[in-house]
């Protein structure tokens, strides 16, 4: 399993990290555009190594996407990150160029790789990456919906004062502010609705603390934030590496499913080795439907912008 991280900043830096400590790849190569920042951030991951028992070799390289030939999966990171007040939305000039450029030189160098789209507006970066590399649709996964729906537990098991490994949630939709649609209604503990816990009005909080998640970590860091996107991309890569059939929130091309056709957004699908295995269609009630469909159109909206 060869696996290639492009953008070596914080959130690429962590991703790397991740699937390192994991263990599960023979190589992680990382790619950035600066002059000897990845090679840097390489080294000092390497120097972790014996210190945290792992055996992927991490490579750094400036530029350089014939170093990525053969990669089995490929994670887009790069882009300018998010500042306090600004939306993802507003990155769309300067990230789309960014991530065309990035895809057209992945597939160039490794035709059968599975991309993974981190870059925001990442719903339409993901849009984009099919529109420019004409991969199948199993092969390009935007990671919104796994980060999306950890957060969202976290809200949880802090409302319900129990460990996150006692909640299970999920969040469709777009990845952003408003698009974002936190499933409260299934949302368990242990496989009790978490109505039974707490009130309707402790539910509500939970939903609007998640859908501004990104935004609250921006204004508290100053930039966007980097541990758990980067633990969300390595359960995806993991899961395709081990063709575990793990199912994740994710931005799937969808031809039909939820009644929407030629957009990328956020739903369930179970992740293999062939990258997107099914969309998984769940029955949604007819407040989520109408919410679906209100957060399609503002990705459509994004979408106009290409």
């Amino acid at each position: 399993m060869k696996v290639t991280v492009v953008g070596a900043g914080a959130v690429g830096a962590s991703c790397a990290e991740y699937i390192a400590i994991k263990n599960f790849a023979e190589e992680v190569v990382l790619v950035d555009i600066k002059e000897g920042f990845a090679e840097g951030k390489a080294m000092d991951l390497m120097q972790c190594a014996s210190l945290n028992g792992f055996d992927t070799k991490i490579t750094g390289v400036t530029n350089d996407y014939g170093k990525t030939a053969g990669s089995d999966v490929a994670v887009i990171t790069s882009g300018i990150p998010r500042k306090p007040g600004m939306t993802r939305e507003e990155l769309i000039s300067t990230n789309a160029g960014i991530v065309k450029q990035v895809a057209e030189n992945l597939i160039k160098n490794s035709p059968d790789v599975t991309i993974i789209v981190v870059s925001n507006p990442m719903d339409t970066m993901a849009y984009l990456a099919h529109k420019a590399t004409g991969l199948p649709k199993n092969k390009i996964i935007g990671m919104g919906g796994a980060l999306d729906s950890a957060r969202f537990k976290y809200r949880l098991s802090e409302a319900l004062e129990c460990p996150a490994s006692d909640v299970d949630g999920m969040v469709i939709g777009g990845h952003s502010d408003t698009g974002m649609i936190p499933l409260t209604r299934l949302a368990t503990r242990n496989s009790v609705p978490v109505s039974k816990f707490i009130s309707a009005e402790q539910l509500e909080n939970v939903k609007e603390e998640t859908k501004v998640g990104g935004a609250t970590l921006t204004k508290l860091l100053g930039t966007s934030a980097w541990y758990a996107p980067g633990a969300a991309v390595s359960a995806m890569v993991h899961a395709i590496a081990n063709d575990s059939k793990k199912m994740f929130p994710c931005s799937c091309l969808l031809d039909g499913e939820y009644g929407l056709s030629d957009i990328s957004i956020g739903v369930p699908a179970i992740i293999g080795r062939n990258g997107i295995e099914k969309i998984v269609e769940i029955d949604l009630d007819d407040a989520e439907k109408a919410k679906l469909n209100e957060s399609a159109e503002a990705v459509r909206k994004t979408n106009g912008l290409l």
